[in-house]
């Protein structure tokens, strides 16, 4: 039987090649108490409802190719929601895909919690620690600070899987709105300022 506990979602990525190995459906969490300084997406720090969904729902929803390969959790903090997250990854697992979680959790603290670490059991790739500004990562690593670790939770990815030809991925939707996603600020068309 799905899982029927819900998710409060800030956004969904159907297809990126920049947030883990392979072509990958990306979920934001809402809601993040860190407040990092350059945090990536401060959009989605706030704990409101923004978008409820049940982990069966939104997979059924975004998985709409046999061409991805897994899924990328990401936020916000995803282990603020460790219930839904479980669910999503439950989910995930028995579709065969695979799975990366980013959080600033260290994986130590997400050990001392029993529903956070049964989502361990279900995850690939563990990414964790919070965005450091003073440590960003300049290289093709798909982590946004140095001081963030990999922990590689099964034998399906190395460390090799997670340098990216490009980290950043320009989105253009079907509304004209231009976004981007990845490991670095994008800042668009400042090439087209004086």
């Amino acid at each position: 039987m799905p899982d029927r506990t819900k998710i409060n979602l800030h956004a969904v990525l159907g297809r990126s090649s920049v947030n883990g190995p392979g072509w990958r459906v990306v979920f934001f969490f809402q809601g993040c108490r860190r407040q990092c300084r350059g945090c990536f997406n401060p959009d989605t720090h706030a704990e409101t409802p923004r978008l409820l969904c049940a982990p069966d729902e939104i997979l059924a929803a975004h998985l709409k190719t046999d061409t991805i390969e897994g899924i990328t959790v990401s936020g916000g903090e995803p282990f603020l929601q460790p219930k839904g997250l479980l669910g999503l990854l439950k989910e995930a697992r028995l579709m065969g895909l695979s799975t990366v979680v980013y959080t600033g959790f260290e994986h130590g603290e997400l050990m001392e919690d029993e529903t956070k670490s049964r989502c361990l059991d279900y995850v690939d790739v563990l990414v964790d620690g919070p965005y450091v500004e003073d440590e960003k990562e300049k290289g093709l690593l798909a982590r946004g600070s140095t001081n963030q670790t990999f922990h590689f939770l099964t034998g399906r990815y190395g460390i090799k899987d997670f340098y990216m030809p490009g980290k950043v991925e320009i989105l253009i939707g079907g509304d004209g709105s231009v976004r981007g996603t990845g490991f670095s600020r994008v800042e668009l068309f400042k090439a087209a300022r004086p």
